[in-house]
């Protein structure tokens, strides 16, 4: 009778090595993938990743400046490309393509792909990008949005290309629905040339080992480190409610974590309906906002990847803003997406006081489309707000927190859009009083100077409850919207005409611990 295989024994430093080349490679992708893209939602906000798994997709390494959304949604991509399209069905250089909510990121502004690895005849694993389109077609992107169908094109789960050849009809019909096609589809493009580049870089790591041997040992000392950390806290149940704007009433997150020794479970029960509006978040996004959190209090230093987050499930009824029934509509889902790190901060203050801190306000946007000069434009800006406090320091001013963003630079916005900066400037002095001050929001005032009007959409939170502080610190100040002079709802759309003027301020972090008195 044959022995049993044994597995692959590494010494730290050889694995130590073997990890560093690994985000070398998926590295190299992401910059390939900066240089070649068309839009400056990948080149200057950062609204991107680059992830390899495995043969079944498990992930084993992303890019560093992944974003937490896409790094916990994107291997689940892969195995639903993988349901749709079998292992066995695969060729090299087929490439798979979706923007399905429930199925992507969250919602159709971000397009993902996926293909298929090989070496020496044999499927190894999956080069994977997602990013964030300049347009999806449909209506702008904001909150007032009621179902999925107004917000833009789907893209169910199809092959772009076959074997290395483009297939002229899925391109054909994303060109057609998009309205800047050309900044769309080189974005697309870029996604294929890096993966293409983690294909070429990873063959001379295959040749002195098994990606599945490696894959293995990752994983296993990751879950290993993430089951420690989770015995370390107190077995028991950890509760919290966070609100939100709203809009007719409150949207409130209902946490509840339960801890029994080395596995954590989120359960989100108690959170407010799913609503006719662009707000709500699927349970692949609703997984990738709870587990970031929890790794960044309990094992920020091991790596992401499928072993950190096996401890950890999550859960909220289905028909909820958390788990909602097609055809919800989701596009601005980061707005309540981005309450789940604080929710779980909140709820395990008492127990962690030392590592949580204050809510702050997820990333603003402003949406443009029109034409100028018979030239047809349409842009994504974002701007930022202030980060909450912690009890190590104070909060971040003008930071993406938890979505790792960029500020949209002043030069971009007015190179590919009719409008001219007034200013930008930090609203010093906003941040929530405490021991530690929250970080202070952003202020930003520009004026439309094309030759002919541009429809403008906004996402915009804490517009009317202020982000709290945490052990005793005080909140933030609230974000604030104007059209030349008078408050508007960021819920609706707006024609803008030349010459009229916006003021966005974005809110500021809540502060931590009591104010010095």
């Amino acid at each position: 009778m044959a022995a049993a295989k044994r597995a692959r024994v590494f010494d730290p430093i050889e694995l130590e090595i073997l990890w560093k080349r690994l985000i070398s490679i998926v590295d190299e992708a992401s910059a390939t993938f900066v240089r070649t893209s068309f839009s400056t939602l990948v080149r200057d906000a950062n609204d991107f990743a680059v992830v390899l798994t495995d043969a079944q997709g498990r992930s084993l390494a992303q890019s560093t400046m992944s974003i937490p959304s896409f790094i916990g949604s994107l291997p689940a991509t892969v195995k639903h490309f993988l349901d749709k399209f079998p292992a066995p069905t695969l060729k090299p250089g087929d490439v798979m393509i979706t923007n399905d909510p429930w199925m992507g990121t969250g919602h159709i502004h971000d397009v993902n792909t996926a293909m298929p690895l090989f070496h020496r005849g044999r499927l190894v694993a999956f080069a994977a990008v997602v990013s964030h389109l300049p347009d999806i077609g449909g209506r702008l992107r904001n909150s007032g949005i009621r179902e999925i169908y107004e917000e833009g094109l789907q893209i169910p789960r199809l092959k772009l290309m076959h074997a290395g050849r483009p297939d002229p009809a899925v391109v054909d019909f994303i060109s057609q629905n998009i309205r800047v096609p050309e900044q769309g589809m080189g974005d697309i493009w870029a996604q294929v040339t890096a993966c293409r580049m983690m294909e070429e870089r990873l063959q001379p790591l295959l040749a002195g080992v098994k990606l599945d041997d490696l894959g293995a040992e990752i994983r296993k000392r990751s879950e290993a480190a993430m089951r420690k950390a989770i015995r370390a806290l107190p077995d028991g149940v950890y509760e919290s409610k966070v609100d939100h704007d709203g809009f007719e009433q409150r949207i409130v997150i209902a946490c509840r974590i339960t801890v029994k020794g080395d596995r954590l479970a989120i359960d989100y029960t108690g959170s407010s309906p799913q609503l006719p509006r662009a707000v709500n978040v699927v349970p692949i996004y609703t997984f990738a906002y709870s587990a970031f959190p929890v790794k960044a209090l309990l094992c920020p230093d091991i790596p992401n990847n499928e072993g950190s987050f096996a401890p950890m499930t999550t859960w909220a009824p289905e028909g909820t803003i958390l788990n909602p029934r097609y055809p919800a509509a989701s596009g601005g889902r980061g707005m309540i997406g981005h309450m789940l790190p604080p929710a779980i901060f909140t709820a395990l203050a008492d127990v962690l006081p030392d590592r949580v801190w204050a809510s702050g306000s997820a990333n603003s946007s402003v949406t443009m489309s029109g034409e100028h000069r018979g030239r047809r434009f349409a842009v994504i800006n974002f701007l930022n707000a202030g980060q909450g406090a912690s009890a190590q320091r104070d909060g971040y001013s003008v930071l993406s927190f938890p979505s790792n963003l960029g500020n949209t630079p002043i030069e971009v916005m007015e190179s590919l859009a009719p409008l001219r900066v007034i200013g930008r400037s930090i609203r010093r002095g906003t941040g929530g009083k405490g021991r530690h001050v929250g970080g202070d929001g952003l202020r930003f005032e520009f004026e439309l100077v094309a030759d002919s009007p541009a429809v403008t959409s906004f996402i915009m939170t804490r517009l009317k409850s202020a982000p709290p502080g945490l052990a005793g610190g005080e909140s933030g100040a609230l974000g604030r919207l104007e059209l030349n002079g008078k408050p508007i709802d960021p819920s609706d759309h707006w024609v803008l005409q030349p010459g009229d003027h916006v003021l966005m301020e974005t809110a500021s972090g809540g502060g931590y611990g009591s104010p010095a008195r």
